[in-house]
């Protein structure tokens, strides 16, 4: 258990680790490459490194140098396996479902399954998908969770459809293996996709290593045979979610804070815009090349759409506490099924705080400039609302965080930068 220390107005500059999107889709592509790529600054947290681990399961050489990542990729084809190949992802929902399409290229009988919660991780239109697509044998534990048991012979090709109302995840998976299947892929996607920028970064990976995806407006993506993914020297930037918690930091207190490695003028990560919403409840913020700062003022309510930027919604619960009037926060019913469900438990815990907070099924309404007061709090075993606890216990003394190893999911030195603050 760990208890944050309150803070007036922080002032600091903090280097941000790598962003844990591009670290899991570019160990992914360099797998799938001929021959050696070069991975720098890749994070290496718990979902990351079960992703590192199952690649190497499946039979990839994958050296660390030194902090460099030697990937030495075999273009899809998978040394052939004579037993069943078993790819335990801990609570890695992401590790699951991207790696679920390329566990498909491997021949033989391979199964993904992992901690308890994961086995709460719906899979089940992904596996429709890969059957569309071909695969010999894809189950899924009652139709629709894991553990999934593949028995495979590679991807056919040909055409699949998606709804997008359930997770980019399914589609960014389908597309990271597509370059490697037998023929030319097609996915459609029926409806709104949520949290879309994620799908824009899988591209850019994809783009990064060689592979163009062919876009038929907004919902059709074509994927032709080629020569398929090049190894390349890739850099991973910063992690535009963990540097939200000190964007966060500042705005609560009045203070300034500068996130070094985050690549504001041409990145694609969809958390980013937290930035917009941060100056819209009134904070200053400034844009370098490879930095943002962020200055806290007087801050004001506002509603906000979070479904293409759903991972933030844990940090805007935290800063809406301190901001005049109500902030509502709309369109992510989708958060129930992450590594909490993650509207419930922000409901609990701010609840727990004195916060008048409401839970729709669809998401949240807080008033702010309520009087809080300390509690111990459980984060659900959730790194997200871990960190965003972290942030009200700058403003609200007594605050204690149970299980806060928690943020090794995606943020292992999140508590020791948090003190530089």
């Amino acid at each position: 258990m760990i208890e944050i220390k309150p803070r007036k107005a922080v002032n600091a500059s903090v280097a941000i680790p790598g962003s844990k999107s591009l670290s899991h889709r570019a160990l992914i592509a360099a797998a799938l490459a001929s021959g050696e790529s070069r991975i720098t600054n890749l994070l290496e947290s718990e979902d990351t490194l079960y992703t590192l681990q199952a690649l190497r399961d499946l039979g990839i050489e994958i050296r660390d140098e030194e902090g460099t990542f030697i990937v030495v990729g075999r273009g899809g084809r998978f040394p052939a396996s004579r037993g069943t190949r078993t790819l335990f992802l801990g609570n890695s929902g992401t590790s699951l479902r991207l790696l679920l399409a390329t566990a498909c290229l491997a021949r033989g009988e391979t199964v993904l399954t992992g901690a308890p919660r994961l086995r709460e991780r719906p899979v089940g239109e992904l596996v429709r998908a890969l059957h569309s697509l071909g695969v010999q044998q894809i189950s899924a534990e009652q139709e629709s969770f894991p553990p999934v048991r593949i028995r495979s012979e590679g991807i056919k090709g040909g055409q699949a459809r998606l709804t997008g109302r359930e997770s980019s995840q399914y589609l960014s998976s389908l597309l990271l293996a597509a370059p490697c299947a037998d023929t030319a892929v097609e996915i459609e996607v029926e409806g709104e996709l949520v949290s879309g920028p994620y799908v824009e970064l899988t591209l850019e990976v994809m783009e990064r290593f060689g592979v163009g995806v062919r876009r038929v407006g907004a919902r059709l993506f074509k994927v032709s045979p080629g020569p398929g993914y090049r190894p390349v020297d890739f850099r991973v930037e910063g992690d535009a979610s963990s540097a939200s918690y000190f964007w966060a930091a500042a705005a609560v207190t009045g203070g300034t804070v500068t996130t070094e490695n985050i690549w504001a003028a041409t990145s694609r990560q969809g958390d980013l815009a937290l930035l917009e919403i941060l100056e819209r409840m009134g904070c200053s913020i400034k844009k370098g090349e490879r930095r943002v700062t962020v200055q806290g003022q007087a801050l004001v309510g506002l509603e906000a759409d979070m479904s293409r930027l759903p991972d933030m919604v844990p940090t805007l619960a935290a800063v809406a506490l301190f901001a005049r009037g109500k902030t509502v926060i709309r369109n992510v019913p989708h958060l129930r099924y992450k590594e909490s469900d993650r509207l419930h438990a922000l409901w609990e815990e701010w609840s727990r705080l004195g916060a008048r907070i409401e839970e729709l099924p669809d998401g949240l309404i807080i008033e702010g400039l309520v009087p809080l007061h300390g509690a111990v709090c459980d984060p659900h075993d959730d790194h997200r609302l871990a960190m965003s606890l972290a942030v009200v216990g700058l403003k609200v003394p007594g605050i204690r965080v149970q299980n806060e190893g928690c943020v090794a999911k995606s943020f292992p030195r999140f508590w020791e930068l948090w003190e530089t603050l």
